[in-house]
């Protein structure tokens, strides 16, 4: 392992299955995703079987709040404990670069641990490593009592850098067959095709810190975002796995006044994307609205009052394209409950992005009790299938323009939670690379 202070990265020492194992078994998508779809859960259980699996030492979200999410946990730490005493899991030492195809796209990455002493989820944070949305803090606790007792971290962490010129993770590409290749194989479930790659290049590496000490020097910084004013580089964003980074933090920040410095819970391993790479695609988070007890539509006119128009659209496609046709003047968000698919059209808003006025009045409406819970969903099919299910609403929002994200973080400060997903839910990170995370064995 060898750690860059200056940019708050460390080359790892991770924990691969070994090469009998089959990693398409191995490998699940993020814990996050498919939260109210339990089937596809069902599903990995019945393809993952007796097999060593990430599925077995992580929590579907989907579980929470029913008599799995017990059953499920109890077993987390145990089986971490087997497969590193078993042999199941082997250690390689350095960066690794990944490329995962999904459908016509190609993503790249780079694997890496970052340090948590120069990251912050706090609201207005100033750090090197931040958060680009609001945390939910009550969606901390599961995940904490989890991490806390566990020896590994599987990570599905996608942290975004702001790379124009593609010098840090794109070069690796020509270098990948002269590589050890670690892996290469299909996900499940329509998750595509995963390969990577071990940095074992002592100049590549030096090159990669390079590269990111170019990005982070505050001259290069502040000409890039036109800063008026000097500050602290603003080098990573989290673009997936907020909460579970959020987790980390917590958790490092509990015991660090009674451990090393150097303490593995000190880092956490994610994944470094390029934001201008092509296979980044900035999809919106939908909401789901379950069990409405109001007339959804007589609500937003008494919260917005004449601020807000509506046009009844003949179906959803005509109501989705219509809000992919923003304007400057406006927001636009489709409206679907009780049989009516509408378009809502808002003047003058008082927040930058249309994902901030709708999650206001969602947040307002929450409190006056007017539906059982919201949830947030990727997807066009699932959003026009969940959204008219029994007495369910859909909320339909449009996609952030990710060359927007930094400076917005920079000048506004976090975005309104589930702002943006980086792609469909089977194009999110899967479960594959494990880490020691307690100095126990």
């Amino acid at each position: 392992m060898k750690t860059y202070p200056s940019i708050g990265i460390q080359a790892p020492e991770v924990y691969l299955p070994a090469k009998n194992i089959d990693y398409s078994k191995w490998a699940v998508v993020a814990c996050d995703q498919y939260t109210s779809q339990p089937d596809y859960w069902q599903k990995v259980e019945k393809l993952v079987g007796d097999a060593p699996s990430t599925y077995k030492m992580i929590l579907p979200e989907a579980y929470l709040g029913t008599p799995r999410e017990a059953a499920h946990q109890k077993n987390i730490d145990a089986t971490m404990r087997s497969y590193l005493e078993q042999g199941v899991l082997t250690p390689v030492n350095g960066f690794i670069y990944t490329e995962r195809k999904v459908e016509h796209h190609t993503r790249k990455g780079l694997i890496a641990a970052l340090d948590l002493e120069q990251y912050s989820f706090n609201k207005g944070s100033r750090s090197m490593i931040r958060a680009t949305e609001g945390t939910i803090i009550e969606r901390l606790p599961p995940r904490i009592r989890i991490r806390k007792t566990a020896l590994l971290e599987i990570p599905h962490i996608l942290v975004l850098i702001d790379d124009p010129e593609r010098t840090v993770i794109e070069p690796l590409t020509k270098y990948k067959t002269a590589m050890e290749r670690l892996y290469d194989f299909d996900l499940m479930q329509n998750g595509g095709h995963l390969e990577g790659f071990l940095v074992n290049d002592a100049g590549i590496e030096k090159n990669i810190v390079k590269a990111l000490e170019n990005l982070a020097a505050p001259s290069s910084f502040k000409r890039r975002y036109h800063l008026e004013k000097d500050e602290t580089p603003f080098l990573y964003a989290v673009g997936d796995g907020n909460h579970s980074l959020a987790t980390a933090k917590s958790i490092w920040e509990e015991i660090k006044s009674g451990v090393s410095a150097d303490h593995p819970a000190r880092f956490a391993l994610v994944e470094l994307v390029n934001i201008h790479d092509e296979g980044i695609v900035f999809e919106p988070i939908h909401r789901l609205l379950k069990n409405v007890h109001v007339d959804l539509l007589s609500a937003m006119c008494e919260f917005w009052q004449e601020k807000i128009d509506f046009e009844m659209q003949d179906d959803f496609l005509s109501m989705k394209n219509e809000v992919i046709a923003q304007s400057p003047s406006s927001q636009k968000f489709g409206v679907f409950h009780s049989g009516i698919c509408g378009l809502a059209i808002l003047k003058d808003p008082r927040h930058a992005l249309t994902v901030g006025s709708v999650q206001e009045f969602l947040d307002h409406l929450r409190s006056k009790e007017g539906m059982d819970e919201i949830d947030y969903v990727h997807g066009d099919d699932a959003i026009s299938q969940l959204g008219t299910t029994g007495n369910n609403a859909g909320i339909y929002l449009p996609a952030l323009a990710k060359s927007r994200l930094f400076e917005a973080v920079i000048k506004d400060g976090e975005l309104p939670r589930k702002t943006f997903s980086m792609g469909e839910a089977n194009e999110k990170r899967f479960y594959l690379e494990c880490r020691k995370i307690q100095t126990r064995s």
